[in-house]
């Protein structure tokens, strides 16, 4: 979310999987007296699903003896790995039809994707501004009022119009379509990243700054900057179908699991065994997120903590 986000200037992303694996080499020896084969976790550009992916990968090296390998890939090249065994997991996914209609069977697709249900995380994309602005100019949080403040969005490179301020473009995101169904006076210009729009912010909140743009939940961002959303025409069923007519808000999204079908037909692994079981909140996932990004911590380091203060959580899902 969604994204990720955000989720440097850019996200960590990429387009060639070959070249995207990190080994996981401390873990060859316990896997070889372990039943647990290979995972190929795919690793989508947000701290979000940073954070989901590693505490998953490190539960699965540390309590399961696997060798995990992470992949930094964004969202459809992860998927095109299913095939090919490059790729075993995605570990949150926003929605994505086009995707599950060419890799999902039950989709009519070919197969190699499973849909590995909830992965206990509840997504909420939305426009966002400032708390600042959102005290100052109330009215701005209805869609009816924006081109009334335009002019103060401008920016050098928005060509004029107010300054929309996108994410990644890889991410699910309709905001071109929707100010152009909407009539809006704005101009998408985006970010390259979660860690750019964050930036952007907590900058526009301490300076005072006019900025709207799209960002997401669960993010850690919340619990320092309570950003505000602006209300768009409600979602109902239907009204992203076609992707250049859309003209209403993003709807709440139960995020999935989905998986190479081959991998997770090996019933007995507890590797897999593990992805299926996995469930958590988006607190949990803030939690973690907060360590990477904030608290400055490694992605490993950040899931081994909150692995041993959630023993509860982690035996749960090893049962």
């Amino acid at each position: 979310v969604a994204a990720a986000v955000a989720l440097g200037a850019t996200a960590c992303g990429g387009g060639e999987i070959g070249a995207q694996t990190s080994e996981n080499a401390s873990a060859a020896a316990s896997n070889a007296a372990s039943d647990c084969a290979d995972m190929n976790m795919a690793v989508n550009p947000w701290v979000g699903y940073e954070a989901s992916a590693y505490v998953v990968g490190e539960v699965a090296k540390s309590k399961l003896g696997c060798t995990v390998n992470y992949k930094d890939l964004k969202e459809d090249v992860s998927w095109q790995g299913f095939g090919t065994g490059e790729v075993d997991v995605v570990i949150e996914d926003w929605g994505h039809p086009d995707l599950e209609k060419k890799f999902v069977k039950e989709m009519g697709g070919d197969g190699s994707a499973t849909d590995g249900g909830p992965n206990g995380n509840k997504g909420i994309i939305h426009w966002y501004v400032p708390p600042w602005l959102a005290t100052e100019y109330p009215d701005i949080l209805d869609y009816k009022n924006l081109n009334k403040y335009a002019d103060k969005f401008k920016t050098s490179e928005s060509g004029g119009k107010g300054q929309f301020l996108g994410a990644d473009p890889s991410y699910v995101q309709f905001d071109e379509a929707i100010i152009s169904n909407l009539g809006l006076d704005f101009k998408v210009v985006f970010s390259g990243g979660e860690a750019a729009s964050i930036t952007a912010f907590q900058k526009a909140e301490k300076n005072k700054e006019w900025l709207i743009g799209y960002f997401y939940e669960p993010q850690w961002l919340f619990a320092e900057l309570p950003l505000k959303p602006v209300a768009l025409p409600p979602y109902t069923e239907g009204c992203q179908d076609d992707p250049a007519k859309v003209a209403c808000d993003y709807p709440e999204t139960v995020l999935k699991k989905f998986y190479s079908t081959k991998w997770a037909g090996k019933a007995d692994d507890p590797g897999v065994k593990l992805v299926k079981a996995f469930q958590w909140t988006n607190e949990d996932q803030n939690t973690v997120a907060k360590y990477i990004s904030q608290d400055k911590m490694s992605k490993e380091d950040a899931a081994k903590k909150w692995i041993e203060e959630n023993p509860d959580k982690v035996d749960a899902w090893l049962k």
